[in-house]
C-alpha cells in the first residue's frame, strides 16, 4: 500500500486540529473510538452515512461519505467507509488505499480498525484478529469494536466465539442493531433456528422501517425450506426499499429451489432494470448465472458471466474481471471442458499480475491459481501435478495462517483422494473442509457410497440437496445430482 508523507510543519497543524476534534468527541462518547476529523460538517456527514451503512443501505450511504471526504480530504475513516459503499472492486481498493495512507492522521483506535480491514482484504485473517483484539482492549466499552472482532470470528466459522462477542456488543449498546443481525446468522449456521429467529425478531423490532431485518429473517426461512414465507418477507423488505438488491436475489433463490427458474429470472430482470450502478447490474448477472446453472443450462450461465465480465472490463476493474474469469473456469470445469477452464484461470491471474493492486492481493490470486489449476489437473488424470500443486497451496496458506484457505487445502486434498477412490482419506480431508459448502457434503456422500455405506451416503446427499444456501453456485452445481444420489440409495 502507498504511504502518505507530510512535512513536519504540516503534520503538526493537522495533528493539532485532530486533537481538538478527538477530545470533543471523547466528551460526548466516553469510551468510544474517536472520530478524528478537522471538520464538524465532515463528521456529521460521516455519521449520517455510517448510520445508513450499518443498516445495510450501502448505496444510500455513499453520498454522505463522499461529502465527508470532500469537507476533509484527510479524513481516514471517511475513506474507509467510502470504500465499503463502493459498487465496484476498483472503487473499494482505491478508497481503502487512501484510508491506509492516512492512518497516521487518525486515532489509535481508527488506525487499528483501518489496518484490520487491510489485513482482512489481504487474507491475513489472524493478523486482523490480533488488531481487533487490541481494539477491544483499548475500547472495551465500544460496541463497534466488539462487533468487528465478532465478525472476524464469524468469518472464520468460529460461531460460538462470534456469538459471545456479539452478545457483549448488545450488552454495551442494547439498541445497536448490527450485532443482532450477525447473531441471527451465527445461530443459523449452528442450526439453532429458534435462537436465530429470536435474534432476527429483535433486529426487526429495533429498525422496523428498514429492509434488511426482513431480508435476514427471510434468509432464515429459506434455509428452513419455508419458501413461500421467505418470499413474503423478502417482499416486505422491498416495500421499504424497492432497490434492496439482496431481497430481489433472495426471491429468485426461493423460486429456483421451487423449480420456477423462469420466474426467478423475471425477478432478476426487474433488479437489472432498476439497477442504479454497474455493481447492482453485476449482482443481477451473477444471480442469473446461478439460476441457469441450477436449471442445468451451463451455456447460458457462461453468457451471463461474459456480460458481467464486460461491465468490469469497461472500467478495467482487474480483481472483478479476474473473479469473473475464475467463475467461468469453474463452470467450464463442471462441463468437463478442462483445457478451456485452465485458460480462464491463467488469464485471471495474468490480469491481476498486470494491475496496480498490492503485492498481497496479487499473492492471494497466485494461491488461488494453485488451487484452481490443481482441480483441473486431477480431472485430466494428472495426479502428480495436482498433488504437487495441492501441497504447495497447503504450505502457502498455512504460512499465512488463513483458516478459510486451510479448509480449502483440506477440500482440495479430499477431492483428489475421492478421484483416486481413496475413500477413507477423502472423508478425513473433507470433514476438515468448509462445512458451509454444500458441494462438500455431496463429495462426502460420494465417498460413503464408494465405501458401500448407503445410509451415510443418503444422509449427506440429502444434506447437500436441501442445504438451501442463498444464491450459491456451489449448491447449483450439485443440487439435482445430490437429490438423484439420495433417491438411488
Amino acid at each position: 500500500m502507498k504511504k502518505h508523507h507530510l512535512t513536519r510543519s504540516a503534520l503538526v497543524v493537522i495533528l493539532s486540529a485532530i486533537l481538538v476534534v478527538a477530545i470533543g468527541c471523547a466528551k460526548k462518547d466516553e469510551g468510544k473510538i474517536p472520530i478524528t476529523t478537522t471538520s464538524e460538517s465532515a463528521r456529521e456527514y460521516y455519521l449520517q452515512g455510517r448510520d445508513l451503512f450499518e443498516r445495510l443501505q450501502a448505496q444510500e450511504s455513499r453520498q454522505y461519505f463522499e461529502k465527508a471526504v470532500a469537507e476533509d480530504p484527510n479524513f481516514a475513516m471517511g475513506y474507509l467507509f467510502l470504500s465499503f459503499a463502493q459498487p465496484t472492486n476498483k472503487g473499494f481498493f482505491e478508497n481503502l488505499d487512501k484510508a491506509v495512507a492516512l492512518v497516521d492522521n487518525a486515532s489509535e483506535g481508527e488506525r487499528l480498525w483501518i489496518l484490520g480491514v487491510e489485513a482482512g482484504t489481504n487474507a491475513f485473517a489472524m493478523k486482523q484478529r490480533e488488531l481487533y483484539q487490541q481494539l477491544v482492549e483499548l475500547y472495551p466499552n465500544d460496541e463497534r469494536a466488539h462487533n468487528l472482532l465478532g465478525t472476524n470470528y464469524f468469518g472464520q466459522q468460529e460461531y460460538a466465539s462470534a456469538i459471545e462477542v456479539y452478545n457483549k456488543a448488545t450488552e454495551i449498546a442494547p439498541n445497536f442493531s448490527p450485532p443482532y443481525n450477525q447473531l441471527g446468522y451465527a445461530h443459523r449456521f449452528l442450526e439453532n433456528y429458534a435462537e436465530a429467529e429470536k435474534a432476527f425478531q429483535k433486529y426487526i423490532e429495533l429498525i422496523p422501517d428498514d429492509p434488511n431485518p426482513y431480508d435476514s429473517y427471510a434468509e432464515l426461512l429459506l434455509k428452513m425450506g419455508r419458501y413461500d414465507e421467505s418470499i413474503e418477507n423478502y417482499r416486505n423488505a422491498l416495500e421499504y426499499n424497492p432497490n434492496f438488491v439482496a431481497s430481489h436475489i433472495g426471491i429468485a433463490t426461493n423460486l429456483n429451489y421451487k423449480g420456477q427458474h423462469g420466474e426467478a429470472r423475471k425477478q432478476l430482470q426487474k433488479l437489472y432494470d432498476i439497477a442504479r450502478n454497474d455493481g447492482e447490474r453485476r449482482a443481477a448477472h451473477f444471480a442469473m448465472t446461478v439460476s441457469y446453472v441450477d436449471q442445468g443450462d451451463m451455456d447460458k450461465a457462461l453468457k451471463e458471466q461474459e456480460k458481467q465480465y464486460a461491465l468490469a472490463e469497461k472500467i478495467n476493474d482487474a480483481t472483478a474481471m479476474a473473479g469473473d474469469l475464475v467463475t467461468m473456469g469453474d463452470i467450464l470445469r463442471e462441463m468437463g471442458k478442462y483445457d478451456q477452464a485452465l485458460e480462464k484461470h491463467e488469464k485471471a491471474v495474468e490480469i491481476v499480475e498486470a494491475s496496480d493492486r498490492s503485492e498481497e492481493v496479487k499473492d492471494n490470486f497466485r494461491r488461488g491459481f494453485l488451487y484452481n489449476s490443481a482441480r483441473v489437473a486431477f480431472k485430466k488424470g494428472d495426479f502428480a501435478t495436482a498433488k504437487a500443486q495441492a501441497e504447495e497451496y497447503r504450505q502457502r496458506v498455512e504460512a499465512i495462517k488463513n483458516p478459510f484457505q486451510i479448509r480449502l487445502a483440506h477440500q482440495l486434498a479430499g477431492m483428489i483422494a475421492l478421484e483416486e477412490k481413496e475413500y477413507n482419506t477423502a472423508l478425513s480431508e473433507l470433514q476438515q473442509a468448509n462445512q458451509q459448502n454444500p458441494y462438500n457434503f455431496y463429495r462426502i456422500a460420494l465417498a460413503y457410497r464408494g465405501k458401500g455405506d448407503k445410509e451415510k451416503a443418503k444422509e449427506f446427499s440429502l444434506k447437500a440437496a436441501n442445504f438451501n444456501q442463498l444464491n450459491s453456485l456451489a449448491q447449483a452445481y450439485i443440487r439435482t445430482k445430490a437429490q438423484r444420489l439420495a433417491d438411488e440409495m
